[in-house]
């Protein structure tokens, strides 16, 4: 919002600017006769009513995008400037005319005295000001419409040089000087109609910016997960820069991680271009370091199948896979006989016709079922017996035990502590003898869940 106050404000003050320099121009031009000075109030005129636009297209252009503007209102600044300098190009075919008139006749030259030369320091000062304060205006707001606005300035103070080098000719006795001036006038009007016509028309035909796509491509490319960019697209929009992309991201992540993949990726952008909007579709792909479990794990995930406990085995010539399936307790025997059927086609078509496929069907391990924590002496009694269990061997220090008293049988959970070299198959080991301990002490426990520690530092 502050971005727009600055550019309304800065476009409001050149509006007076303009009107009162141009008036000054225009009567004392109209006193003395000269063309030179008549057409550089002219086209200090055309830059009023370019103010003026500009002052009320601002207005509009910062405007959030709605149900009619998908991209914004952005454009009504290029389409502004594009009006401005077909004006500009009005002014510069009359002023040449005139000028060309004028030599041809051989018009007296103006009656020269301090008041024009005043006038035009006055308006060079006034110019070199304002084209300061829209062009910085322009760039911490990205506004094109400001940005022409300054060059129309810009080109006012070489006018007035101009005008002043006409006079002085016309002064030391050279009649032409004049006409000869206002046609430099008109010819410095048409160069920067040609080059704010340039930059127009390439914003409104979406033409990418300079390096735009180089750095956006690695801007995306900078952000962990991101394999490559297969597609990217830049256009402007006012000062919003709109990035479409197409970018490869592992097909083994899930869609919560390609999700935090997207979010980094627009900060990216907007840290390398400020405002900035982006489209990321990403396309999983396969990488070259992949896992025959990881390809597995893909082909479960892509048809919404629980498997666990995939076991592969190598043999050279042949490839074995064995599988845990989970399927809905209730369902029939055939129809979870279908599901593993499918499975095992879709590893086939993966890997080859000649893997051998095993999947073993279990029951879906439902939610743990509402329960109430049990007595203390019975969690006491349950810790007691763990802490036998483990004594004298690797894992210790049972501690953090509870239970809960549930409609499928007792919980118990208990953490403890293991050494930080010994490997994961191991701990497993070890926990899992301890567990099956339990639960031939305490036949009432359905379900023992444990969780192994390194020591504390």
């Amino acid at each position: 919002m502050s971005g727009q106050h600055d550019k309304t404000s800065v476009a409001a003050i050149s509006i007076l600017a303009s009107g009162g320099m141009a008036a000054a121009k225009f009567v004392v031009g109209i006193a003395i006769g000269s063309l030179a000075l008549i057409s550089e109030a002219l086209h200090s005129s055309i830059d009023l009513v370019a103010t003026i636009i500009t002052w009320a297209v601002v207005r509009v252009s910062d405007k959030p995008a709605d149900d009619e503007h998908h991209y914004g209102h952005g454009k009504l600044e290029s389409i502004s400037a594009l009006g401005v300098t077909a004006l500009l190009y009005v002014l510069a075919g009359g002023i040449l005319v005139e000028s060309y008139s004028r030599l041809r006749e051989g018009t007296p030259p103006p009656t020269i005295s301090a008041v024009p030369f005043v006038v035009l320091v006055a308006d060079i000062a006034v110019n070199l000001w304002r084209a300061r304060a829209l062009h910085r205006a322009a760039r911490e707001t990205r506004s094109q419409a400001l940005a022409a606005d300054a060059l129309h300035f810009a080109s006012d103070v070489m006018g007035s040089f101009a005008v002043i080098i006409g006079l002085i000719l016309a002064a030391l006795g050279f009649w032409w000087g004049d006409a000869a001036a206002a046609a430099a006038v008109a010819v410095m009007i048409a160069l920067l109609g040609l080059r704010m016509a340039g930059s127009t028309v390439q914003t409104l035909v979406d033409r990418a910016p300079e390096g735009a796509q180089e750095k956006a491509t690695a801007a995306i490319r900078s952000v962990p997960g991101v394999i490559d960019v297969e597609r990217l697209r830049v256009r402007m929009v006012g000062a919003t820069t709109f990035i479409d992309t197409i970018a490869k991201v592992p097909r083994t992540y899930p869609i919560d991680r390609v999700e935090e993949i997207k979010r980094k990726a627009q900060a990216a952008v907007d840290k390398a271009f400020g405002d900035a909007d982006l489209t990321f579709t990403p396309v999983p792909v396969a990488r070259n370091n992949e896992t025959v479990r990881d390809r597995i794990m893909v082909i479960a995930r892509n048809s919404s199948l629980a498997i666990h406990h995939v076991t592969v085995h190598d043999l050279g010539a042949k490839l074995i896979v064995s599988i845990d399936l989970e399927v809905d307790a209730e369902m029939q025997l055939e129809a979870a006989h279908d599901v593993a059927n499918t499975l095992e086609r879709n590893i086939q078509e993966e890997f080859g016709e000649d893997v051998e496929v095993d999947v073993h069907i279990e029951p879906l391990e439902p939610e743990l079922p509402f329960g109430v924590d049990a007595a203390p002496e019975r969690v006491q009694a349950i810790a007691a017996a763990l802490t036998e269990y483990a004594a004298g061997g690797e894992i210790h220090d049972i501690h953090n035990v509870r239970v809960r008293n549930t409609d499928a049988g007792e919980i118990v959970n208990f953490h403890c502590r293991a050494t930080p070299s010994m490997s994961v198959i191991r701990v497993h080991e070890h926990v899992d003898a301890i567990e099956r301990r339990l639960r031939r002490a305490f036949p009432s426990v359905k379900r023992v869940i444990s969780h192994a520690e390194p020591p504390r530092a």
